[in-house]
């Protein structure tokens, strides 16, 4: 009688016609099919159980906010895959990079509010002691679970943005103009060493340059012992003071020796009150530094704008966060600090050993074995660093990165600093995408290193800085003679 009162009144049709917003509340099958689905729609496109079975105005909202989302990410997709220098020139862009990613971190922090504002709505609309009791937990665990994810996936997202801009605008320099290649290469002065107590004093284990090709994105890099002595000087400061050579300083404290490696010691000690480089510090750099790139512009006779500083002290870090590093042990190497007096067998002081044979290290090993030299020469240990430097670089793939973004990041941060700014984002990073696909050409300038041109070794106790220079620019610009094939 009730339903033909209602069909008579013209109500019933609508209702039948309706099971979503007007289910039978007393029908348990029909209550909880409609559960599944609301659950499942909510998770798909948000705002559409409510705009079926609840608050139409809430569900528009929810619509059209989840329209908006798809589309800016389709934007960002598109504009990152088909107009790629950009996406690369928005990164460089310091200001505006900001400004789009404070923007982009407020709008995916809102959708995960939203979403759970939405998810919670739903399973109020589902109505669970209306449903079987079997699926009652099911159907609550699946809306939980599906909650977590939509607002959990935005709010990690969110995260990924904010830990971006802040890394970028930790690590370069967001005010300084970009520098245009010199002789059709980027060149950056990588130096290595250990911060901490006595930074002041601190020497670099580990120098190097890396030279990008600015066309192919080619990359060479050129290997300097850090006890290379009486080093050239490009036009500067330390040139007018050593226009012969850098012969060292006669003090107790930095006059070791006229080593390449002595001179951030004499800069930022010995001359820290003659003001030389007056403008490091506040481009982002040190004296030392700074006269370290100079030294090493003399040495291969080519311009070096950039630098960057691997801390050695948080190196491990940035090993463990990219997931270790494949390398290839070519003999067996103690890990410790060194024998206690000359002669002490690496057996007594070794703390550990790195075995032959291929490993996969992490970020505690691959340390030692950059460091590692009592029983192997310094040019081994230089063989070594490059041997890592490379297996790093391959590690820095689109997907580690993706995956292991947030541990790389506060990683990067620690153990690196630099002068390249931001604004040379947009060559780089298109370089860096061409140098995925081609091999790292290595220079060593020492004995047991690259020779020379005229096939003589070089000699680490009065290196020919001439034929150095000679090398240098025939490894970067190959004689035309050997490009051509053979008839």
């Amino acid at each position: 009688m009730t339903a033909l009162v209602a069909d008579r009144a013209g109500v019933g049709p609508a209702i039948r016609t309706q099971p979503m917003r007007h289910p039978d509340a007393s029908d348990s099958a029909v209550m909880t099919r409609r559960g599944w689905w609301l659950v499942f729609l909510g998770f798909l496109i948000p705002g559409s159980p409510q705009v079926l079975a609840g608050n139409r105005k809430l569900g528009r909202f929810g619509l059209g906010a989840t329209i908006l989302m798809w589309t800016l990410l389709v934007a960002a997709i598109l504009i990152a895959m088909v107009f790629r220098d950009f996406y690369f020139w928005l990164i460089g862009v310091g200001w505006l990079f900001a400004a789009i990613t404070v923007l982009a971190q407020g709008l995916l922090i809102g959708y995960a509010v939203l979403w759970i504002i939405l998810g919670l709505n739903t399973l109020m609309l589902v109505k669970l002691v209306r449903i079987r009791t079997a699926s009652r937990f099911g159907i609550a665990a699946l809306a939980a679970a599906l909650l977590v994810v939509s607002s959990g996936t935005a709010t990690w997202a969110a995260g990924i943005v904010g830990t971006t801009r802040d890394t970028l605008g930790s690590v370069f320099a967001a005010s300084a103009p970009p520098v245009a290649p010199s002789d059709g290469y980027y060149n950056i002065l990588l130096l290595g060493a250990d911060s901490g107590e006595g930074r002041d004093s601190m020497r670099f284990d580990s120098i190097s340059v890396v030279s990008i090709n600015a066309d192919t994105g080619a990359v060479t890099i050129t290997g300097i012992p850090r006890d290379m002595p009486d080093v050239p000087f490009a036009p500067g400061p330390m040139q007018d003071l050593y226009p012969e050579g850098h012969y060292g300083v006669a003090d107790d404290e930095c006059g070791w020796t006229s080593a390449i490696n002595q001179l951030n010691t004499e800069l930022e000690i010995c001359r820290a009150d003659e003001g030389l480089y007056p403008d490091a510090v506040a481009n982002g750099s040190t004296p030392g530094i700074e006269a370290t790139k100079d030294a090493a512009e003399g040495v291969l006779g080519i311009t070096i704008p950039y630098y960057v500083f691997i801390d050695m002290d948080h190196f491990a870090a940035l090993i463990d966060a990219l997931g270790g590093v494949q390398i290839t042990v070519s003999e067996r190497l103690p890990k410790g600090g060194g024998p206690a007096y000359e002669g002490q067998p690496a057996e007594d002081w070794a703390i550990g050993w790195i075995e032959e044979g291929d490993q996969h290290m992490t970020g505690d090993t691959a340390q030692w074995y950059a460091r590692s030299r009592y029983t192997t020469s310094d040019w081994d240990r230089m063989q070594r660093q490059r041997q890592l430097q490379e297996a790093m670089l391959k590690q820095f793939t689109p997907e580690n990165v993706l995956t292991r973004f947030q541990e790389i990041a506060k990683a990067g941060t620690a153990v690196m600093e630099t002068d390249v700014p931001q604004s040379m984002m947009q060559p780089f990073l298109n370089l860096a995408l061409k140098a995925r696909s081609q091999e790292v050409q290595k220079i060593e300038l020492n004995p047991e290193g690259t020779p020379l041109l005229d096939g003589s070794t070089i000699d680490d106790m009065d290196p020919d800085y001439t034929a150095i220079q000679e090398l240098i620019h025939e490894k970067l610009h190959p004689s035309a003679a050997e490009d051509t094939p053979a008839p």
